[in-house]
């Protein structure tokens, strides 16, 4: 058997002192799931379950250690918003996954961002419409190099920060986390079942904001590789 056209290429992310790659099957997106943020979206973050949304694994750019990424600012926006957020990969699936073995699905980690074009999102979520057009546009998920599980033993503690031209913009702790990992994957679990490529955005702190073309940010978590992003002007 042979396919009418070629197979798309596998989106794959690099892994921190590794030339080995990660294979990206599927992108998980948190909403809301630090209490500041989903105050200053307008909501109240003690009222609600978590909720996700996705990104097509082709949304994702791999950027690799000590590079700086050139990504052109997006077609159809005049709000393109940056959210920092911790990545997590898992390397074992599974429906209906308990708690306490959820940290056991875990492969690694990164930091990635969650670029939004918020003025198509909050159209759309006032027309009870998908939000796609504003998240799960073409390069919308930059993410840094994995870390291993093992290797990274901040996951529940670790700062979390974003800055535009050397300027804070974004400075949390996964403290803050309204659901933290491992609560986040069990639950998950129970409406898909998660298989390993899979990835998680946990969600993004408060101080979400635009750019525009010229903009640099940088953000990290904790020990992991720090993201370089350079915006620049449209294709």
């Amino acid at each position: 058997m042979t396919y009418i056209l070629p197979p798309p290429a596998v989106t794959a992310l690099a892994i921190s002192g590794s030339d080995d790659t990660f294979p990206v099957r599927r992108v998980y997106c948190v909403g809301r799931n630090y209490a500041a943020h989903a105050r200053e979206m307008g909501f109240d973050p003690d009222r609600e379950p978590p909720f996700f949304f996705c990104k097509p694994a082709d949304a994702v750019v791999p950027v690799q250690a000590g590079q700086t990424l050139e990504l052109p600012y997006p077609s159809e926006t005049n709000n393109y918003h940056y959210e920092i957020e911790l990545v997590v990969a898992l390397g074992k699936g599974g429906r209906d996954i308990p708690l306490a073995q959820a940290n056991e699905h875990i492969w690694g980690y990164a930091v990635g961002l969650d670029m939004t074009r918020r003025d198509l999102q909050v159209g759309a979520r006032e027309m009870g419409r998908p939000w796609e057009l504003g998240k799960a546009f073409d390069r919308s998920a930059p993410i840094a190099p994995l870390t291993r599980r093992d290797d990274f033993s901040e996951a529940a503690t670790a700062p979390i920060w974003l800055q535009v031209d050397g300027q804070d913009k974004q400075r949390s702790s996964l403290q803050h986390l309204i659901w933290s990992v491992p609560e986040t994957i069990a639950y998950l679990s129970r409406f898909f079942e998660l298989c390993p490529g899979d990835l998680i955005m946990t969600g993004t702190p408060e101080g979400v904001g635009p750019v525009v073309a010229g903009q640099l940010m940088t953000g990290g978590v904790g020990s992991l590789d720090t993201l370089s992003v350079q915006v620049v002007p449209p294709l």
